[in-house]
């Protein structure tokens, strides 16, 4: 490959690709790879020689690692010949319902869906696996999986990710002193898993007070207005762990705008803003939820169900998928940015 060559043009190449198995061949030979090994890896990796449709809704695109998750799902969609088709949650159960009772009403080769709550779509989808249409089921459960046969469920281990990032906040304040969780929706199992997390952490510390934990839904107006009033009616926060990233960042700025800045600062996600927030100190820490990962792998999984006909369990793919990406420290964030941007993580 000629040195001029760059990640980003190698990346525009595969963006616009439309090829057969053979030109499949090509651009994996295009990563230096042995033309013969190419022409394998292209038959292994699946790619539809007819184009496929699928359908994905993830809980709302104004959450960014919502929107991080569609690109990625539309990049992978790319490379394996599938057409994605976009139904926005709106951070909203309701209008999400009403999308998916929409998306019920067609025919799609495979769908993939992250819901805002859990529960709120199961009759839409039970339609949509009654009619033959494999359901992945991302990031946080639509149903208990003992309730409805989705293909397979791609999501982190919410428990893990709010204790860790919690572990880390405990241990920078010494072990004592007064600690806030903002949490995302209260009915998204993620949410329920990363508040698990904290809780677990939290009892193991007698002298670490939890002033508050409400809810801001993942929406950073709310996350601002709720720090707007811990502001004024906390003398002393030490540390603040928050669902998301998106919601951290929103408080920290009512924090800046206070002087507030000793707050040690949590979230969860390491979206590209938070990992920048973590390099240069306005963040302790953060975990990533591989948002490019899920929603990549959601396609994968779509396109080997359908051309591989790979079924669920007994060789095929698990009913439950764990995902998870790791604690981003100064360390590790260059290379995490990295594998965002070329939507591996």
């Amino acid at each position: 490959m000629p040195k001029d060559r760059t990640p980003h043009t190698r990346r525009d190449f595969i963006r616009s690709a439309s090829f057969s198995a053979g030109a499949a061949a090509a651009l994996f030979g295009g990563f230096g790879l042995d033309p013969a090994f190419a022409a394998e890896a292209a038959k292994v990796a699946g790619r539809s020689e007819k184009p496929l449709k699928a359908a994905f809704s993830n809980a709302g695109l104004q959450a960014t690692w919502c929107a991080q998750g569609k690109e990625a799902a539309e990049y992978w969609g790319k490379l394996f010949n599938v057409e994605v088709t976009w139904f926005d949650g709106q951070l909203d159960a309701v209008k999400q319902r009403a999308a998916i009772d929409n998306m019920a009403s067609q025919k799609w080769d495979f769908v993939a869906i992250q819901a805002f709550g859990i529960g709120t779509l199961t009759q839409p989808v039970q339609k949509m696996i009654d009619a033959g249409i494999p359901v992945i089921d991302m990031d946080t459960l639509i149903a208990p999986l003992d309730k409805i046969n989705v293909h397979s469920f791609l999501a982190p281990n919410n428990e893990f990710m709010g204790a860790s990032v919690t572990q880390a906040l405990c241990n920078a304040i010494g072990g004592k002193g007064k600690i806030i969780m903002t949490q995302g929706a209260l009915g998204h199992t993620g949410a329920q898993g990363r508040a698990r997390g904290f809780e677990s952490v939290v009892k193991q510390f007698p002298n670490i007070e939890v002033l508050d934990t409400q809810p801001a839904d993942w929406d950073v107006t709310k996350a601002a207005r709720l720090w707007e009033t811990y502001l004024t009616k906390y003398p002393q926060i030490d540390a603040a762990f928050f669902h998301n990233d998106d919601m951290a960042l929103a408080a920290y700025n009512i924090m800046k705008a206070r002087n507030r800045t000793d707050i040690k600062i949590g979230g969860v996600d390491a979206m590209p803003p938070a990992i920048s927030a973590v390099a240069d100190g306005r963040m302790f820490a953060t975990v990533r939820n591989p948002s490019c990962r899920i929603h990549g792998g959601a396609i994968v999984a779509g396109v080997a169900a359908v051309v591989g006909g790979e079924k669920t369990g007994e060789g095929g793919i698990p009913k439950n998928v764990v995902t998870d990406g790791p604690v981003v420290t100064k360390d590790n964030a260059a290379g995490m940015l990295w594998m965002e941007k070329h939507y591996l993580i």
